[in-house]
């Protein structure tokens, strides 16, 4: 059975960072991209960052590049998604997913993140 767990969100002033974790089990972390969508209050969920073995990390949003970045821990079944100088527009639940854009596609159950103007 696939486990997403997510940890790392919070409340942050504008300009702060956070670190978010997800730790996967019950499939072969190489052989999926893996990373993270976040979904606004109101709005649909968007893809912000996806990283794999083949082909690196990739961001989704031009909103984020330069501020956010994804890494990998393939000992640890782990995937990061380090944010500096959040934004009150990044405020969002953040979620943890495999497979990102694929039919296999799971979820985590998501970690909220708060940026405080």
């Amino acid at each position: 059975e696939v486990q997403l767990v997510e940890s790392g969100g919070g409340l942050v002033q504008a300009g702060g960072s956070l670190r978010l974790s997800c730790a996967a089990s019950g499939f072969t972390f190489d052989d999926y991209a893996i990373g993270w969508f976040r979904q606004a209050p109101g709005k649909e969920r968007e893809g912000v960052s996806c990283v794999s073995s083949s082909e690196g990390p990739t961001y989704f949003l031009d909103s984020v590049k330069g501020r956010f970045t994804i890494s990998s821990d393939n000992a640890k079944n782990t995937v990061y998604l380090q944010m500096n100088n959040l934004k009150p527009e990044d405020t969002a639940v953040y979620y943890c997913v495999v497979d990102c854009f694929g039919p296999e596609r799971r979820w985590g159950q998501g970690t909220e993140v708060t940026v405080s103007s």
